[in-house]
């Protein structure tokens, strides 16, 4: 997500405490918020995609699923 998308739902929310926003900015809201989270979605998924979980002995202790997610991220079929 681009800066100035964040910058915008700043906006609406500051236009948001002096007055009700308008059928269009609320709408404008809800499509950059969507847009927001599924940005910050994909880049905790993409992070934990590539984390390997190892414990204080050295052994991998990644759980089953999550290898399963990173097997099937490098060979998609």
């Amino acid at each position: 997500m681009t800066i100035p998308s964040l910058t915008r739902i700043n906006e609406l929310a500051a236009i948001a405490k002096t007055r009700p926003l308008t059928a269009d900015e609320l709408a404008e809201r809800d499509v950059l918020r969507r847009e927001y989270l599924a940005a910050i979605r994909g880049q905790i998924d993409n992070n934990l995609l590539i984390t390997r979980i190892v414990d204080s002995e050295g052994n991998d202790v990644t759980p089953q699923k999550l290898r399963a997610a990173q097997a099937a991220k490098q060979n998609p079929q």
